[in-house]
């Protein structure tokens, strides 16, 4: 996108002031909706993000400037702002570029932009009226099919020349379902990080749809959840969001490099049960967070954060690898040129265990079966949690018995990780958009079934 030599002088002019390292970022990015409400498409956007951001570090000290601008004069400014905010002094190191190629396991062969409109909607098309046909209770659904190119070029004065390409699409269906004078909504939301060829059997439009109106029609004519102390069961899939949210950010250095993580310093030490072994990994092919390199040039990696319940490693980008003496592990990551980078997941999930998840149903006399969690919010320093449970069911005498609506799951994460004393063997992968401090990025979320001894299940 923008040639080595021009790289080389913008590093230079971002460095001229004493910095000890500094980056550029470049990034195009389109990204294509096409949104269906009311039986009719009532909107097709395409919106073009483009710019660049330049940041540099000195010491434990860090700047970010950004630009719409990708001449090279506009670069140059850019750079001149970012040196000049960093300080007075003068340039310590030299710039010299090497282009690198990563290679990219998350092959694409139909690419988004390049298909006609007319094959799109006909895709979502299917989702949406099988999710509206599927009972007569089913009163609204929305639907989306979102593709997402994303093309990056990374060069630091570390002398990194490389550039990415990353193709996203996703199937957004929603439903609504009213029974007895009461409404709920249902939802399933499937990407990958491929091209339209995801729906060449790998994902089917119509089974999307008919999900999303299941679960809203179940929970429509669902009871209220009694509220307590209980154990629980959480589904496969998206209920990794409950690691994800409740333990993962508190092991990203954005957390643990200040001291604001209940798991600084733990590193070696037993913090979950020895039934939970938690893995972030971006070199999923395919999956929807992977990469093959980070926002800063790193190539991606597998990162075993919790082995057998003893902490091994935490998600660490450069600023927070300074604050801890400790390596990159390929976990920098951003919205956009316009954010800075910080340390964040990709594909995070736990890991198959042996249980069968019979099992863990049978094992509970009386408790919850979160089938499938919803949103939820985390404080990282002290890992306390509240999540929303988007389809549950009482269980009795270790069956599932009826559905139960209006639950949410309450804790504390270096808590529930050690109650989790039942692990399955179901792993399956949720999609969703996990947002910080540098934006909203693309994470996969996953898990067996697995059994919570016991936790606060909030409810009437």
């Amino acid at each position: 996108m923008i040639k080595r030599e021009i790289c080389e002088r913008v590093l230079a002019r971002a460095a001229s002031t004493g910095a000890d390292y500094a980056e550029l970022f470049v990034e195009n990015t389109l990204n294509h909706a096409v949104n269906m409400v009311a039986d009719k498409v009532n909107a097709i956007t395409d919106a073009v993000i483009s710019g660049a951001g330049v940041r540099v570090f000195k010491g434990l000290r860090s700047v970010t400037a950004s630009t719409v601008d990708l001449s090279e004069e506009g670069l140059l400014r850019c750079a001149s702002s970012a040196a000049s905010a960093l300080g007075e002094g003068k340039a310590e190191i030299e710039i010299s570029l090497t282009e690198r190629l990563f290679g990219d396991v998350h092959p694409v062969r139909i690419v988004p932009s390049s298909v006609p409109n007319k094959r799109k909607i006909a895709i979502l098309k299917e989702g949406y009226f099988a999710a509206r046909d599927y009972d007569p209770a089913i009163r609204q659904v929305t639907g989306s099919l979102l593709s997402f190119d994303h093309n990056i070029l990374i060069a630091t004065s570390e002398g990194l020349y490389a550039e990415d390409r990353q193709i996203r699409t996703r199937l957004v269906i929603q439903a609504v379902a009213e029974k007895n004078g009461e409404t709920q909504t249902g939802g399933c939301r499937p990407g990958r990080r491929m091209g339209l060829e995801m729906f060449d059997g790998l994902i089917d439009p119509r089974e999307t749809g008919i999900h999303a109106a299941r679960q809203a029609l179940v929970m429509a004519g669902a009871g209220y959840c009694p509220a307590g102390v209980m154990p629980v069961a959480i589904g496969n899939g998206f209920g990794g969001v409950i690691f994800h949210e409740a333990c993962g950010h508190s092991l990203e250095a954005s957390s643990v490099a200040y001291g604001m993580s209940e798991f600084t310093g733990k590193l070696g030490q037993k913090i979950a049960n020895e039934k939970v072994t938690a893995i972030d990994d971006g070199t999923i092919p395919n999956a929807w967070g992977s990469i093959n390199i980070d926002d800063e040039g790193t190539p991606a990696r597998k990162n075993v954060l919790i082995e057998n319940g003893v902490l091994k490693s935490y998600m660490i980008d450069k600023m927070g690898a300074r604050r801890m003496h400790m390596d990159p592990t390929g976990s920098a990551r951003k919205q956009s040129y316009s954010f800075t980078t910080t340390s964040r997941m990709t594909n995070t999930y736990i890991a198959n265990g042996t249980d069968r998840n019979e099992d863990i149903l049978s094992s509970i006399e009386y408790g919850l079966y979160a089938k499938e969690m919803g949103g939820g919010s985390v404080n990282p320093a002290t890992g306390e949690f509240n999540f929303a449970v988007q389809e549950g069911y009482l269980i009795r005498d270790g069956k599932v018995a009826e559905p139960v609506r209006g639950a949410s799951l309450v804790g504390k994460g270096s808590d529930v990780i050690q109650k989790i004393d039942m692990v399955g063997t179901d792993l399956d992968m949720g999609q969703g958009m996990c947002g910080s401090s540098s934006g909203s990025i693309p994470t996969n979320v996953g898990q067996p079934m697995i059994r919570v001894s016991s936790i606060t299940v909030g409810g009437r």
